[in-house]
């Protein structure tokens, strides 16, 4: 698999950031628009429209460039922020995904939603159709959000730790067969070397976060930034005092939720009573 690369553009402007992007891998390869096109099997033309701003491609042929360059992932997070640059993504979630591409570890919690980066194609779909997306809208969001899963798939991976809530997983989606794949997709990856995986039980009572989703991100220069979100708003936190706060509330929920041994056999335990047959 290939390696992950950070985003080292400058641009704001997410459309003008993921073109830049586009140029300066083409330029650090050394190849032309034309021998690109021929690697890809597209026109060459499309990509020179993509790194000049005027068009932002499909998720399939940005996929296609996170390969080739070696990205995987990168090029389709900073195209997510593009084409939502006038809908939902606000300016800090948009910085929040540029340095979520360029992390050197995550921790997270989860409240009520599974993350993005663990999320199956079913899971995602009904997730972002509730939230208003349909059609091509919806289908692009979706091919987005699988393309993030190769954050944690790459060589050189960042460690990944998440606990989710018990209600996140007695939750279930309507199509039973879509909440089986979902459940074995966790049960796989809780069996990654770079992943750990927890379950706070409902047994553990009240807890500090239980209104608060939060990602913790660990940059290359060694600074931690957090990302918190609820039904109305998210924050990315950088100060020193709040982050301390946030890490402390983090650390006592750890300590209050299933080892990942336990929490494995717990989403086993919810994937047997999910019938092989969704018709049964």
């Amino acid at each position: 698999m290939p390696t992950r690369r950070v985003v080292t553009g400058r641009s704001r402007e997410p459309r003008a950031r993921f073109a830049e992007e586009l140029r300066r891998l083409r330029a650090e390869r050394g190849v032309s628009l034309r021998q690109v096109g021929e690697r890809l099997g597209w026109d060459w033309s499309l990509f020179g429209k993509m790194e000049k701003g005027e068009t932002l491609g499909g998720p399939e042929v940005v996929e296609a460039l996170d390969q080739y360059y070696g990205t995987p992932g990168l090029l389709l997070a900073l195209w997510e922020l593009a084409t939502n640059d006038k809908t939902q993504f606000r300016e800090r979630y948009r910085r929040y995904m540029s340095l979520e591409a360029e992390a050197t570890s995550l921790w997270h919690f989860a409240v009520s939603v599974l993350p993005g980066l663990l999320q199956t194609p079913g899971y995602a779909r009904e997730v972002l159709a509730a939230g208003g997306l349909k059609g091509e809208e919806l289908t692009q969001q979706v091919d987005a959000r699988m393309g993030r899963r190769d954050l944690l798939e790459a060589d050189d991976a960042p460690p990944f730790r998440t606990i989710l809530s018990e209600a996140v997983l007695r939750t279930p989606l309507r199509d039973a067969g879509e909440w089986r794949r979902q459940l074995e997709y966790l049960a796989e990856v809780g069996e990654r070397p770079n992943t750990t995986l927890h379950v706070l039980p409902f047994s553990a009572g009240r807890y500090g976060l239980d209104s608060t989703t939060l990602m913790f991100l660990r940059l290359p220069d060694g600074r931690t930034v957090a990302y918190t979100e609820n039904a109305y708003r998210g924050d990315l936190i950088e100060e020193a005092r709040p982050l301390d706060r946030l890490q402390r509330a983090y650390d006592a929920v750890r300590d209050m939720a299933l080892t990942p041994p336990e929490s494995r056999k717990f989403v086993l335990s919810l994937l047997e009573e999910v019938p092989c047959d969704p018709s049964t």
